[in-house]
Protein backbone atom coordinates (compact mmCIF):
# COMPACT_ATOMS: atom_id res chain seq x y z
CA UNK A 1 0.00 0.00 0.00
CA UNK A 2 2.79 2.84 -1.06
CA UNK A 3 4.61 2.20 1.99
CA UNK A 4 1.49 2.97 4.48
CA UNK A 5 0.63 0.77 7.70
CA UNK A 6 -2.61 -0.60 8.30
CA UNK A 7 -3.53 0.27 12.54
CA UNK A 8 -6.62 -0.52 13.79
CA UNK A 9 -9.80 -1.43 11.72
CA UNK A 10 -12.91 0.63 13.56
CA UNK A 11 -15.19 3.23 12.66
CA UNK A 12 -14.33 6.73 12.52
CA UNK A 13 -15.78 7.86 15.09
CA UNK A 14 -14.53 9.25 18.04
CA UNK A 15 -16.82 7.32 20.31
CA UNK A 16 -16.29 4.02 18.99
CA UNK A 17 -14.70 1.73 20.60
CA UNK A 18 -11.48 1.21 18.68
CA UNK A 19 -10.97 5.06 18.92
CA UNK A 20 -7.14 5.72 20.47
CA UNK A 21 -8.87 8.65 22.25
CA UNK A 22 -11.36 6.85 24.66
CA UNK A 23 -10.06 3.36 24.98
CA UNK A 24 -9.58 2.21 28.25
CA UNK A 25 -12.67 3.90 28.86
CA UNK A 26 -13.24 6.35 32.04
CA UNK A 27 -11.31 4.61 34.32
CA UNK A 28 -8.67 4.10 32.40
CA UNK A 29 -6.85 7.48 33.57
CA UNK A 30 -4.18 5.82 34.86
CA UNK A 31 -3.11 3.74 32.15
CA UNK A 32 -2.66 6.91 29.85
CA UNK A 33 1.00 7.60 31.19
CA UNK A 34 1.17 4.02 31.60
CA UNK A 35 5.03 1.98 30.26
CA UNK A 36 2.37 0.32 27.74
CA UNK A 37 1.58 3.38 25.57
CA UNK A 38 2.99 3.89 22.52
CA UNK A 39 4.77 6.80 21.42
CA UNK A 40 2.85 7.88 18.37
CA UNK A 41 -0.53 7.28 20.84
CA UNK A 42 1.04 9.04 23.62
CA UNK A 43 0.73 12.71 21.85
CA UNK A 44 -2.60 12.34 20.91
CA UNK A 45 -3.80 11.40 24.02
CA UNK A 46 -1.70 15.07 25.41
CA UNK A 47 -3.49 17.05 23.19
CA UNK A 48 -6.75 15.69 24.61
CA UNK A 49 -6.20 16.34 27.94
CA UNK A 50 -4.87 19.78 26.85
CA UNK A 51 -7.81 20.89 25.26
CA UNK A 52 -9.84 19.08 27.92
CA UNK A 53 -8.04 21.69 30.25
CA UNK A 54 -8.54 24.70 27.85
CA UNK A 55 -12.74 24.40 28.04
CA UNK A 56 -12.83 23.85 31.57
CA UNK A 57 -10.78 27.52 32.45
CA UNK A 58 -8.80 25.57 34.71
CA UNK A 59 -5.78 23.23 35.44
CA UNK A 60 -3.54 24.70 32.47
CA UNK A 61 -0.44 25.43 34.78
CA UNK A 62 -0.86 21.95 36.38
CA UNK A 63 -0.19 20.55 32.02
CA UNK A 64 2.39 23.31 31.36
CA UNK A 65 5.41 21.04 32.17
CA UNK A 66 3.68 18.12 30.41
CA UNK A 67 3.53 20.78 27.07
CA UNK A 68 6.74 21.74 27.63
CA UNK A 69 7.80 17.95 27.26
CA UNK A 70 5.97 17.06 24.18
CA UNK A 71 7.03 19.79 22.41
CA UNK A 72 11.03 18.96 23.36
CA UNK A 73 10.16 15.32 22.03
CA UNK A 74 8.24 16.31 19.12
CA UNK A 75 11.23 18.52 17.86
CA UNK A 76 13.83 16.16 18.64
CA UNK A 77 11.87 13.55 16.43
CA UNK A 78 10.93 11.02 19.12
CA UNK A 79 7.44 11.08 18.54
CA UNK A 80 6.09 10.22 14.74
CA UNK A 81 4.07 13.31 14.06
CA UNK A 82 5.13 13.77 10.82
CA UNK A 83 2.62 10.66 9.93
CA UNK A 84 -0.06 11.48 8.19
CA UNK A 85 -3.68 10.09 9.72
CA UNK A 86 -6.48 9.69 7.45
CA UNK A 87 -10.16 7.80 8.12
CA UNK A 88 -10.62 5.20 5.58
CA UNK A 89 -13.48 3.02 6.63
CA UNK A 90 -12.08 3.74 10.28
CA UNK A 91 -8.64 2.83 9.11
CA UNK A 92 -5.63 5.04 10.05
CA UNK A 93 -3.33 5.24 7.55
CA UNK A 94 0.27 6.37 8.76
CA UNK A 95 3.19 7.02 6.17
CA UNK A 96 6.88 7.63 7.41
CA UNK A 97 8.49 10.46 5.70
CA UNK A 98 9.83 10.93 2.28
CA UNK A 99 13.10 9.50 1.54
CA UNK A 100 12.73 7.52 5.11
CA UNK A 101 12.22 3.72 4.18
CA UNK A 102 14.13 1.41 1.69
CA UNK A 103 11.76 1.37 -1.27
CA UNK A 104 14.18 1.13 -3.99
CA UNK A 105 13.16 -2.69 -5.22
CA UNK A 106 9.50 -1.70 -5.64
CA UNK A 107 10.92 1.05 -7.73
CA UNK A 108 12.53 -1.64 -9.56
CA UNK A 109 10.09 -3.60 -9.85
CA UNK A 110 7.58 -0.74 -11.18
CA UNK A 111 10.79 0.62 -13.42
CA UNK A 112 11.75 -2.89 -14.91
CA UNK A 113 9.55 -3.76 -17.50
CA UNK A 114 10.28 0.02 -19.09
CA UNK A 115 14.29 -0.52 -18.88
CA UNK A 116 14.08 -3.54 -20.66
CA UNK A 117 11.71 -1.66 -24.06
CA UNK A 118 14.27 1.12 -23.36
CA UNK A 119 17.50 0.08 -25.36
CA UNK A 120 19.37 3.37 -24.55
CA UNK A 121 22.38 3.51 -26.43
CA UNK A 122 25.62 3.03 -24.17
CA UNK A 123 28.12 4.14 -26.76
CA UNK A 124 26.69 7.40 -26.87
CA UNK A 125 25.95 7.96 -23.15
CA UNK A 126 29.62 6.73 -22.79
CA UNK A 127 31.20 9.61 -25.29
CA UNK A 128 28.74 12.38 -23.98
CA UNK A 129 29.13 11.70 -20.40
CA UNK A 130 31.48 14.49 -19.81
CA UNK A 131 32.08 18.21 -20.79
CA UNK A 132 35.04 19.73 -20.66
CA UNK A 133 35.03 23.26 -20.04
CA UNK A 134 35.56 25.76 -23.51
CA UNK A 135 39.31 27.97 -23.43
CA UNK A 136 40.81 26.02 -20.10
CA UNK A 137 42.42 22.73 -19.77
CA UNK A 138 44.39 21.95 -16.58
CA UNK A 139 47.58 20.13 -16.96
CA UNK A 140 49.83 18.64 -14.39
CA UNK A 141 52.94 20.80 -13.64
CA UNK A 142 54.56 19.82 -10.21
CA UNK A 143 57.25 18.00 -12.11
CA UNK A 144 58.43 21.62 -13.85
CA UNK A 145 57.90 23.78 -10.68
CA UNK A 146 58.95 21.34 -7.71
CA UNK A 147 62.70 22.43 -6.43
CA UNK A 148 65.78 20.83 -7.90
CA UNK A 149 68.13 22.07 -5.92
CA UNK A 150 70.99 20.48 -4.38
CA UNK A 151 69.75 19.08 -0.62
CA UNK A 152 71.24 21.05 2.35
CA UNK A 153 72.81 18.90 5.00
CA UNK A 154 70.12 16.51 6.59
CA UNK A 155 69.08 17.70 10.15
CA UNK A 156 68.07 14.05 11.47
CA UNK A 157 65.77 11.30 10.61
CA UNK A 158 62.12 11.29 10.71
CA UNK A 159 60.22 8.04 11.23
CA UNK A 160 56.73 7.14 11.01
CA UNK A 161 54.08 4.39 11.28
CA UNK A 162 51.14 4.95 8.72
CA UNK A 163 48.22 3.58 9.78
CA UNK A 164 44.76 2.17 8.55
CA UNK A 165 43.75 0.84 4.96
CA UNK A 166 45.50 1.62 1.16
CA UNK A 167 44.26 5.47 1.04
CA UNK A 168 44.90 6.39 4.75
CA UNK A 169 48.17 5.14 4.23
CA UNK A 170 48.92 7.04 1.23
CA UNK A 171 47.70 10.15 3.00
CA UNK A 172 50.38 9.40 5.88
CA UNK A 173 53.13 8.18 3.46
CA UNK A 174 52.95 11.82 0.95
CA UNK A 175 52.53 13.78 4.20
CA UNK A 176 55.40 12.81 5.68
CA UNK A 177 57.49 13.36 2.60
CA UNK A 178 55.86 17.42 3.21
CA UNK A 179 56.84 16.60 6.62
CA UNK A 180 60.52 15.61 5.65
CA UNK A 181 61.22 17.98 3.03
CA UNK A 182 60.08 21.16 5.89
CA UNK A 183 62.32 20.12 8.61
CA UNK A 184 65.24 19.10 5.81
CA UNK A 185 64.98 15.48 7.48
CA UNK A 186 65.86 11.75 6.09
CA UNK A 187 62.77 10.00 5.88
CA UNK A 188 62.84 6.51 6.78
CA UNK A 189 60.43 4.26 4.93
CA UNK A 190 57.25 4.28 6.94
CA UNK A 191 56.22 1.81 8.89
CA UNK A 192 52.53 -0.21 8.20
CA UNK A 193 50.63 -0.01 11.30
CA UNK A 194 48.79 -3.68 12.07
CA UNK A 195 44.86 -2.42 11.54
CA UNK A 196 42.52 -4.39 13.87
CA UNK A 197 39.57 -3.85 10.85
CA UNK A 198 42.30 -4.03 8.23
CA UNK A 199 44.24 -7.22 9.54
CA UNK A 200 47.02 -6.74 6.30
CA UNK A 201 50.28 -7.39 7.74
CA UNK A 202 51.67 -6.54 4.68
CA UNK A 203 55.10 -3.77 4.29
CA UNK A 204 56.10 -0.65 2.68
CA UNK A 205 57.54 -2.64 -0.64
CA UNK A 206 54.93 -5.60 -0.83
CA UNK A 207 52.20 -2.78 -1.75
CA UNK A 208 54.57 0.02 -3.21
CA UNK A 209 57.59 0.23 -5.46
CA UNK A 210 60.54 1.11 -2.81
CA UNK A 211 63.32 1.64 -5.32
CA UNK A 212 61.32 4.30 -7.67
CA UNK A 213 59.92 5.75 -4.51
CA UNK A 214 63.67 6.43 -3.16
CA UNK A 215 64.96 7.15 -6.44
CA UNK A 216 62.16 9.04 -7.48
CA UNK A 217 62.61 11.84 -4.78
CA UNK A 218 66.29 12.08 -4.67
CA UNK A 219 66.37 15.43 -5.72
CA UNK A 220 63.68 16.85 -3.11
CA UNK A 221 63.79 14.50 0.13
CA UNK A 222 66.43 11.87 0.91
CA UNK A 223 64.34 8.69 2.16
CA UNK A 224 66.49 5.54 3.19
CA UNK A 225 65.10 1.85 3.75
CA UNK A 226 66.30 1.85 7.78
CA UNK A 227 68.13 3.83 9.97
CA UNK A 228 71.89 3.67 9.98
CA UNK A 229 73.40 1.78 12.55
CA UNK A 230 75.33 4.36 14.09
CA UNK A 231 72.14 6.33 14.81
CA UNK A 232 70.13 3.09 15.93
CA UNK A 233 72.98 2.39 18.11
CA UNK A 234 72.47 5.70 19.69
CA UNK A 235 69.34 4.04 21.11
CA UNK A 236 70.15 0.39 22.02
CA UNK A 237 68.75 -0.73 18.60
CA UNK A 238 65.57 -0.29 20.35
CA UNK A 239 63.03 1.84 18.24
CA UNK A 240 60.79 2.88 21.61
CA UNK A 241 63.57 4.86 22.90
CA UNK A 242 63.59 6.72 20.02
CA UNK A 243 61.46 10.00 21.16
CA UNK A 244 57.60 9.80 20.08
CA UNK A 245 55.98 12.90 19.60
CA UNK A 246 52.52 13.18 19.86
CA UNK A 247 51.49 15.50 16.99
CA UNK A 248 47.84 16.68 17.10
CA UNK A 249 45.80 16.06 13.79
CA UNK A 250 46.05 19.15 10.92
CA UNK A 251 49.06 20.44 12.87
CA UNK A 252 50.42 23.56 11.30
CA UNK A 253 53.86 24.37 9.15
CA UNK A 254 54.85 26.64 12.72
CA UNK A 255 53.91 23.67 14.91
CA UNK A 256 56.01 21.26 12.85
CA UNK A 257 59.20 24.52 13.36
CA UNK A 258 58.79 25.23 16.93
CA UNK A 259 57.70 21.82 18.54
CA UNK A 260 59.40 19.06 16.41
CA UNK A 261 62.74 20.48 14.73
CA UNK A 262 64.70 21.59 17.77
CA UNK A 263 63.61 17.79 18.95
CA UNK A 264 64.89 16.48 15.78
CA UNK A 265 68.12 18.62 16.21
CA UNK A 266 68.62 17.79 19.19
CA UNK A 267 68.41 13.82 19.64
CA UNK A 268 69.10 13.05 15.60
CA UNK A 269 65.84 11.21 14.74
CA UNK A 270 62.32 11.28 16.36
CA UNK A 271 59.42 9.62 15.64
CA UNK A 272 55.67 10.54 14.79
CA UNK A 273 53.23 7.36 15.78
CA UNK A 274 50.60 7.61 14.61
CA UNK A 275 50.81 9.55 11.74
CA UNK A 276 47.55 9.91 9.97
CA UNK A 277 46.18 13.39 9.10
CA UNK A 278 49.30 15.21 11.04
CA UNK A 279 49.60 17.85 8.46
CA UNK A 280 47.20 20.88 7.97
CA UNK A 281 45.62 21.50 4.61
CA UNK A 282 47.03 24.41 4.24
CA UNK A 283 50.72 24.58 3.72
CA UNK A 284 53.18 26.83 1.86
CA UNK A 285 53.17 26.08 -1.44
CA UNK A 286 56.57 24.15 -1.68
CA UNK A 287 55.74 22.05 1.06
CA UNK A 288 52.12 21.53 -1.06
CA UNK A 289 53.96 20.57 -3.70
CA UNK A 290 55.84 17.64 -2.24
CA UNK A 291 52.88 16.41 -1.07
CA UNK A 292 51.73 16.13 -5.34
CA UNK A 293 54.47 14.75 -6.50
CA UNK A 294 54.52 12.22 -3.45
CA UNK A 295 51.49 10.71 -4.64
CA UNK A 296 51.28 11.50 -8.22
CA UNK A 297 54.74 10.86 -8.86
CA UNK A 298 56.89 9.18 -6.77
CA UNK A 299 54.40 6.99 -5.66
CA UNK A 300 52.98 3.77 -7.56
CA UNK A 301 52.65 -0.17 -6.54
CA UNK A 302 54.75 -2.69 -6.44
CA UNK A 303 55.38 -5.05 -9.54
CA UNK A 304 53.63 -7.87 -8.68
CA UNK A 305 50.54 -5.55 -8.14
CA UNK A 306 51.66 -3.11 -11.59
CA UNK A 307 51.51 -6.56 -13.58
CA UNK A 308 48.50 -7.77 -12.48
CA UNK A 309 46.72 -4.80 -12.76
CA UNK A 310 47.82 -3.77 -16.04
CA UNK A 311 46.69 -7.57 -17.42
CA UNK A 312 43.13 -7.15 -15.40
CA UNK A 313 42.42 -4.06 -17.51
CA UNK A 314 43.42 -5.11 -20.81
CA UNK A 315 40.73 -7.88 -19.76
CA UNK A 316 38.18 -5.28 -19.18
CA UNK A 317 38.92 -3.33 -22.07
CA UNK A 318 38.49 -6.28 -24.36
CA UNK A 319 35.54 -7.18 -22.69
CA UNK A 320 34.02 -3.53 -23.54
CA UNK A 321 33.70 -3.88 -27.16
CA UNK A 322 30.46 -3.05 -27.20
CA UNK A 323 31.32 0.70 -25.98
CA UNK A 324 34.52 0.93 -27.75
CA UNK A 325 36.56 -0.69 -25.17
CA UNK A 326 35.20 1.91 -22.25
CA UNK A 327 33.91 0.48 -19.17
CA UNK A 328 32.80 1.93 -15.94
CA UNK A 329 34.13 1.49 -12.48
CA UNK A 330 31.90 1.39 -9.56
CA UNK A 331 33.24 1.69 -5.88
CA UNK A 332 30.68 0.06 -3.80
CA UNK A 333 30.68 0.23 -0.31
CA UNK A 334 28.31 -1.96 0.95
CA UNK A 335 30.33 -4.62 3.39
CA UNK A 336 28.53 -5.92 6.73
CA UNK A 337 30.69 -3.33 8.64
CA UNK A 338 29.72 -0.39 6.46
CA UNK A 339 26.28 -1.23 6.52
CA UNK A 340 26.19 -1.81 10.54
CA UNK A 341 27.54 1.33 11.11
CA UNK A 342 25.44 3.48 9.10
CA UNK A 343 22.84 2.24 11.16
CA UNK A 344 20.23 1.85 7.89
CA UNK A 345 17.81 -0.43 7.37
CA UNK A 346 16.99 -1.91 3.80
CA UNK A 347 14.80 -4.91 3.40
CA UNK A 348 16.13 -8.05 5.40
CA UNK A 349 13.34 -7.37 8.79
CA UNK A 350 14.25 -9.19 11.68
CA UNK A 351 17.28 -11.07 10.78
CA UNK A 352 18.62 -8.30 9.40
CA UNK A 353 18.50 -6.46 12.65
CA UNK A 354 19.71 -8.97 14.32
CA UNK A 355 22.87 -9.23 12.22
CA UNK A 356 23.35 -5.97 11.79
CA UNK A 357 23.25 -5.64 15.76
CA UNK A 358 25.48 -8.49 16.44
CA UNK A 359 27.97 -6.96 13.86
CA UNK A 360 27.69 -3.49 15.55
CA UNK A 361 28.62 -5.42 19.26
CA UNK A 362 31.35 -7.43 18.00
CA UNK A 363 33.31 -4.47 16.41
CA UNK A 364 32.21 -1.30 18.60
CA UNK A 365 31.82 -2.90 22.04
CA UNK A 366 28.26 -1.05 23.13
CA UNK A 367 29.35 2.01 21.45
CA UNK A 368 25.93 2.16 19.38
CA UNK A 369 24.19 1.12 23.03
CA UNK A 370 25.16 3.94 25.12
CA UNK A 371 22.45 6.11 26.72
CA UNK A 372 22.98 9.15 24.92
CA UNK A 373 23.39 7.68 21.24
CA UNK A 374 19.69 7.48 19.77
CA UNK A 375 19.85 5.72 16.36
CA UNK A 376 17.55 6.56 14.09
CA UNK A 377 17.58 5.09 10.56
CA UNK A 378 15.05 6.55 9.11
CA UNK A 379 16.67 10.47 9.48
CA UNK A 380 20.30 8.92 7.98
CA UNK A 381 18.38 7.90 5.22
CA UNK A 382 16.80 11.30 4.85
CA UNK A 383 20.26 13.16 4.87
CA UNK A 384 21.92 10.61 2.32
CA UNK A 385 24.03 8.74 4.40
CA UNK A 386 23.02 5.57 3.88
CA UNK A 387 25.31 2.92 1.19
CA UNK A 388 24.27 2.41 -1.93
CA UNK A 389 22.67 -1.22 -2.47
CA UNK A 390 23.96 -2.76 -5.94
CA UNK A 391 20.35 -2.20 -7.12
CA UNK A 392 20.24 1.14 -6.70
CA UNK A 393 23.42 1.70 -8.30
CA UNK A 394 22.32 -0.36 -11.20
CA UNK A 395 19.08 1.84 -11.47
CA UNK A 396 21.09 4.91 -11.50
CA UNK A 397 23.46 3.98 -14.18
CA UNK A 398 20.72 2.72 -16.60
CA UNK A 399 18.64 6.00 -15.71
CA UNK A 400 21.90 8.07 -16.92
CA UNK A 401 21.78 6.36 -20.06
CA UNK A 402 23.85 3.12 -19.96
CA UNK A 403 22.22 0.51 -21.27
CA UNK A 404 22.56 -3.33 -20.85
CA UNK A 405 25.65 -4.04 -23.41
CA UNK A 406 27.73 -1.27 -20.87
CA UNK A 407 30.68 -2.96 -19.07
CA UNK A 408 30.93 -2.50 -14.94
CA UNK A 409 33.76 -3.09 -12.99
CA UNK A 410 32.53 -3.32 -8.98
CA UNK A 411 35.44 -2.63 -6.92
CA UNK A 412 34.49 -3.82 -3.03
CA UNK A 413 35.09 -5.95 -0.48
CA UNK A 414 33.15 -8.77 0.47
CA UNK A 415 29.46 -7.24 -0.04
CA UNK A 416 26.60 -7.92 2.66
CA UNK A 417 24.37 -10.89 1.51
CA UNK A 418 26.28 -11.25 -1.94
CA UNK A 419 23.84 -13.31 -3.70
CA UNK A 420 20.59 -11.61 -2.60
CA UNK A 421 22.14 -7.89 -3.28
CA UNK A 422 24.34 -8.43 -6.25
CA UNK A 423 21.40 -10.25 -8.41
CA UNK A 424 19.41 -7.48 -9.13
CA UNK A 425 22.61 -5.49 -10.32
CA UNK A 426 23.76 -8.55 -12.56
CA UNK A 427 20.32 -8.58 -13.88
CA UNK A 428 20.82 -4.73 -15.74
CA UNK A 429 24.21 -4.97 -16.22
CA UNK A 430 25.58 -8.80 -17.63
CA UNK A 431 28.87 -7.30 -18.36
CA UNK A 432 29.74 -7.18 -14.86
CA UNK A 433 33.45 -7.85 -13.39
CA UNK A 434 35.20 -7.83 -10.24
CA UNK A 435 38.47 -9.15 -9.40
CA UNK A 436 37.31 -12.59 -8.98
CA UNK A 437 35.81 -12.52 -12.15
CA UNK A 438 38.70 -10.88 -14.34
CA UNK A 439 41.52 -12.92 -12.29
CA UNK A 440 42.17 -16.60 -11.62
CA UNK A 441 42.51 -18.32 -8.15
CA UNK A 442 45.89 -18.58 -9.08
CA UNK A 443 46.80 -14.92 -9.57
CA UNK A 444 44.75 -13.56 -6.96
CA UNK A 445 46.59 -16.07 -4.34
CA UNK A 446 49.52 -13.84 -3.35
CA UNK A 447 47.19 -10.86 -2.28
CA UNK A 448 44.41 -13.11 -0.59
CA UNK A 449 44.61 -12.19 2.94
CA UNK A 450 46.08 -8.59 2.60
CA UNK A 451 43.42 -6.09 1.89
CA UNK A 452 45.45 -3.36 0.86
CA UNK A 453 47.19 -5.42 -1.96
CA UNK A 454 43.60 -6.24 -3.03
CA UNK A 455 42.18 -2.56 -2.90
CA UNK A 456 45.12 -1.84 -5.08
CA UNK A 457 43.82 -3.46 -7.73
CA UNK A 458 40.85 -2.17 -7.39
CA UNK A 459 42.48 1.62 -7.35
CA UNK A 460 44.37 0.63 -10.50
CA UNK A 461 41.03 -0.96 -12.38
CA UNK A 462 39.03 2.10 -11.09
CA UNK A 463 41.70 4.80 -11.94
CA UNK A 464 42.10 4.08 -15.79
CA UNK A 465 37.99 3.67 -16.10
CA UNK A 466 36.42 5.82 -18.43
CA UNK A 467 33.21 6.55 -15.96
CA UNK A 468 34.31 6.20 -11.80
CA UNK A 469 30.90 5.94 -9.76
CA UNK A 470 30.87 6.63 -6.19
CA UNK A 471 28.56 5.44 -3.85
CA UNK A 472 29.83 6.66 -0.09
CA UNK A 473 32.57 8.91 1.55
CA UNK A 474 35.76 7.54 2.59
CA UNK A 475 39.71 7.62 1.51
CA UNK A 476 39.47 5.36 -1.85
CA UNK A 477 36.67 8.10 -3.75
CA UNK A 478 38.74 10.76 -2.41
CA UNK A 479 42.27 9.27 -3.66
CA UNK A 480 39.87 8.83 -6.74
CA UNK A 481 38.40 11.79 -7.91
CA UNK A 482 41.73 13.46 -7.08
CA UNK A 483 43.52 11.45 -8.94
CA UNK A 484 41.72 11.24 -12.03
CA UNK A 485 41.52 15.09 -12.06
CA UNK A 486 45.52 14.87 -12.16
CA UNK A 487 45.70 12.34 -15.29
CA UNK A 488 42.38 13.88 -17.00
CA UNK A 489 41.82 17.44 -15.93
CA UNK A 490 38.26 16.44 -15.34
CA UNK A 491 36.93 14.61 -12.35
CA UNK A 492 35.41 11.80 -15.03
CA UNK A 493 33.79 11.11 -11.92
CA UNK A 494 29.97 10.30 -10.86
CA UNK A 495 29.00 11.57 -7.28
CA UNK A 496 25.08 10.84 -6.78
CA UNK A 497 23.37 13.74 -4.43
CA UNK A 498 22.18 11.24 -2.24
CA UNK A 499 19.63 13.59 -0.25
CA UNK A 500 17.98 13.86 -3.86
CA UNK A 501 17.97 10.02 -5.06
CA UNK A 502 16.50 9.13 -1.85
CA UNK A 503 13.16 11.63 -2.43
CA UNK A 504 13.09 9.77 -6.49
CA UNK A 505 13.72 6.20 -4.79
CA UNK A 506 10.62 6.82 -2.69
CA UNK A 507 8.06 6.76 -5.12
CA UNK A 508 7.47 3.24 -6.17
CA UNK A 509 4.99 4.36 -8.62
CA UNK A 510 7.32 6.53 -10.33
CA UNK A 511 7.30 6.29 -14.10
CA UNK A 512 10.36 5.72 -16.02
CA UNK A 513 10.40 8.95 -18.05
CA UNK A 514 10.37 11.00 -14.89
CA UNK A 515 12.93 8.81 -13.16
CA UNK A 516 15.26 9.31 -16.61
CA UNK A 517 14.83 12.75 -16.36
CA UNK A 518 15.91 12.63 -12.50
CA UNK A 519 19.05 10.70 -13.32
CA UNK A 520 20.15 12.43 -16.06
CA UNK A 521 19.96 16.44 -14.39
CA UNK A 522 21.92 14.71 -11.15
CA UNK A 523 24.80 13.26 -14.04
CA UNK A 524 24.31 16.96 -15.37
CA UNK A 525 24.90 18.75 -11.72
CA UNK A 526 27.95 15.87 -11.01
CA UNK A 527 29.67 16.65 -14.42
CA UNK A 528 29.72 20.37 -13.69
CA UNK A 529 31.61 20.12 -10.95
CA UNK A 530 34.47 18.11 -12.45
CA UNK A 531 36.74 20.87 -12.57
CA UNK A 532 36.98 22.65 -8.72
CA UNK A 533 39.93 24.54 -7.01
CA UNK A 534 40.86 23.57 -3.98
CA UNK A 535 39.31 25.83 -1.51
CA UNK A 536 41.76 26.45 2.01
CA UNK A 537 39.77 23.28 4.32
CA UNK A 538 40.29 21.30 1.67
CA UNK A 539 42.33 18.30 1.17
CA UNK A 540 44.97 18.26 -2.42
CA UNK A 541 44.83 14.57 -2.66
CA UNK A 542 41.22 15.20 -3.92
CA UNK A 543 41.25 18.79 -5.28
CA UNK A 544 44.80 18.94 -7.03
CA UNK A 545 44.09 22.22 -8.91
CA UNK A 546 45.79 24.40 -8.26
CA UNK A 547 48.59 23.34 -6.24
CA UNK A 548 49.64 20.45 -8.75
CA UNK A 549 48.45 21.40 -12.34
CA UNK A 550 48.43 24.53 -13.81
CA UNK A 551 45.86 25.71 -16.54
CA UNK A 552 46.41 26.13 -19.98
CA UNK A 553 45.02 28.44 -22.25
CA UNK A 554 43.22 26.56 -25.50
CA UNK A 555 44.44 27.57 -28.99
Amino acid sequence: MNGYSRLGNGKPNGGSPTSPIVKGGRGGKGRWFGSMVKPEKLAERLVYIVMSAFFRRKGILLFAPVMYIAGMLMYMGTLNLEAVQEGVGGAILRRAPVGSVYRSPKVFENLWPSMQLDGGNSSLAMMTAWHPKEGQKWKPCVTQTISQAELPISNGYLIVEANGGLNQQRISICDAVAVAGLLNATLVIPMFHLNSVWRDSSKFGEIFDEDYFIDSLKNQVRVVRELPEDIFQRFDKNLSRISNLRVKAWSSKTHYMQKVLPKLLEFGAVRIAPFSSRLAHTVPANVQKLRCFANYDALRFSEPIRMLAENMIDRMVRNSSFSGGKYISVHLRFEKDMVAFSCCTYDGGKEEKREMDDAREWSWRGKFRRPHRMVKPGTVRKDGKCPLTPLEVGMILRGMGFDNTTSVYVASGKIYKEEKYMAPLRQLFPRLETKYTLASMQELAPFEGHSSRMAALDYALCLHSEVFLTTQGGNFPHFMMGHRRYLYGHAKTIKPDKRKLVVTLDNPKIRWEKFKHEMQEMLHRSDAKGIELRSPDASVYTFPMPDCMCRHAEN
